[in-house]
């Protein structure tokens, strides 16, 4: 299912499709899953249903005995496509006991499944991979602490002086939770002049050049897009990466970012839960993100690890996900991964064999589900596939 979110693009999921681009509105998201807000369609016996209704049907059967019984007979992780034409909010996504505590607490004050002041629409915790296709912007992770300072002080803006001083004195991860605090309570009154003379100062250090330049360039950006907020500043706090296709960034609980710009796949734990504090329209709860955001927490950039025969895997804790990348030649090959299975096809036309016998072509844009009954699964192409998987496999 597409999610049609103001960041995305108006040509990318829809020139993956084949569908005619650009397209009326923008689409940001491809969601590939059983999540309950948006799951796939799935044609199985002759009937179009939803694959959230397979698995519910018969979870043994479809996730497998252990996948069933570890993650209370759910498909435990969701793959997207992400298409992002400018900044998705700052967020943080919770643990899993974060996330339980906090969907039970709203649940206790009443808010209603859908309603949009909600931070948590499930208990499930939402650690995520994203893999970039192209060239992908990010903002990944916290600074240290004199590293913010030293940006800050770069800038030259007066208003800033005072937060750079405390990042240097002490250079510890509790004082950039501060320093964010204090970026994103900033007065209103005065927000939208230190937005302007951030984005200003970012543009005059960008063209200079230097440590800070990329970085600078990207939030004076962000401040084209998303004018007068406060995540434009907030953003000064954040690492800066661009992932080469190929690479990817994980982020667990606690992970503080935002993806600016780029293509990818990002394949996450089956959740929806987001806690924003800038850079968007929806709801925003300062207070419960600075509760959730580790300013320790590693959030690191994954470089594919080659595993024989055109298949690469990216490796990460998460229990509930691993990604593959399978380069399929002309001839049969082993499709990676066992148990519950999501693929994608990017690149040319790839045929696949179960271990029945049972055959299935997709082209590029096409996705299936292969059940843990289908057991082991052979490739042909050319062509590429990303595949969804169990975490913890080899």
């Amino acid at each position: 299912m597409v999610q049609p979110y103001a960041w995305g693009s108006r040509t990318v999921i829809a020139e993956l499709q084949g569908r005619p681009a650009p397209t009326e509105q923008p689409e940001a998201e491809l969601w590939i899953g059983a999540h309950p807000s948006a799951p796939s369609g799935l044609d199985r016996g002759g009937q179009h249903t939803t694959l959230d209704a397979v698995i519910a049907a018969d979870p043994v059967r479809e996730l497998g005995p252990e996948c069933a019984r570890k993650f209370g007979g759910r498909l435990p992780f969701l793959l997207k496509v992400l298409a992002a034409e400018k900044a998705l909010s700052i967020q943080v996504h919770p643990s899993r006991e974060q996330a339980q505590a906090g969907f039970r607490a709203e649940n206790q004050r009443g808010l209603a499944p859908g309603d949009k002041a909600r931070n948590y629409v499930d208990d499930w915790p939402k650690p995520e991979l994203l893999c970039a296709l192209t060239p992908f912007d990010v903002l990944a992770g916290m600074r240290s602490a004199a590293d913010a300072a030293g940006l800050l002080r770069a800038l030259s803006v007066a208003d800033l002086e005072p937060i750079a001083a405390e990042l240097a004195a002490a250079d510890r991860p509790e004082a950039l939770t501060e320093a964010l605090a204090r970026i994103l309570t900033w007065p209103d009154a005065g927000r939208a002049a230190l937005v302007d003379a951030v984005a200003a100062a970012c543009g005059q250090l960008a063209a200079a050049g230097g440590p800070y330049a990329a970085a600078c360039a990207a939030t004076a950006r962000i401040a084209t897009e998303h004018p007068g907020d406060r995540g434009v500043v907030a953003s000064l706090l954040l690492r800066h990466a661009v992932l080469r296709p190929g690479q990817a960034v994980f982020l667990p609980a606690g992970g503080l970012h935002t993806y600016l710009h780029g293509t990818g796949i990002e394949l996450l734990a089956n959740s929806d839960n987001v806690v924003r504090a800038g850079l968007t329209g929806k709801h925003i709860d300062v207070p419960e993100l600075l509760k959730l955001a580790d300013p320790a927490v590693a959030v690191p950039v994954i470089e594919p690890r080659a595993l024989g025969d055109g298949v690469s895997g990216y490796d990460s804790p998460a229990p509930q996900f691993r990604l593959y990348r399978a380069d399929v030649g002309p001839g049969e090959a082993a499709l990676p991964g066992t148990g519950p299975r999501l693929a994608l096809c990017t690149e040319g036309t790839v045929s696949l064999r179960d271990a029945a016998g049972g055959t299935l072509k997709t082209v590029r844009g096409e996705s299936c589900f292969l059940s843990a009954a289908d057991g082991p699964v052979t490739a042909t192409g050319p062509g590429v596939l990303y595949v969804a998987a169990v975490g913890g496999e080899a």
